[in-house]
């Protein structure tokens, strides 16, 4: 039981892998649009954040349950992402850490 259970929730974050987009609302009221491109390896996640025409590496990414953990470095400055995977949603709920500051961002599957 507790085996299909482990399989069942591989199969779950496996679904993650692929293009994600979002907005994301910047403290001073800008907005900037995301893509995220997630590959999923048991626990471990890798991947590309694309914004603003540069694209930069996934770092430190980590899978467990519906569980995501993650970071991007943007011109010198790390953005820590720490959510979950909604699989019936279709969805994955970000918050980001920068600086001191905070911001949530939801990502829907990219077509």
């Amino acid at each position: 039981m507790l085996i299909g259970c482990v399989f069942a929730a591989m199969a779950v974050i496996a679904d993650m892998s692929g293009k994600w987009a979002g907005t994301f609302n910047a403290p001073d009221g800008n907005q900037y649009p995301l893509t995220y491109s997630f590959k999923i390896d048991g626990s471990n996640l890798s991947g590309t954040l694309d914004a603003g025409g540069m694209t930069v590496p996934i770092d430190s990414g980590m899978v467990k349950g519906d569980d995501v953990s993650f970071s991007v470095s943007v011109q010198g400055t790390t953005y820590s992402h720490k959510g979950k995977y909604f699989s019936a949603g279709d969805s994955i709920a970000l918050n980001v850490s920068f600086e001191g500051n905070k911001s949530h961002l939801l990502l829907k599957r990219a077509q």
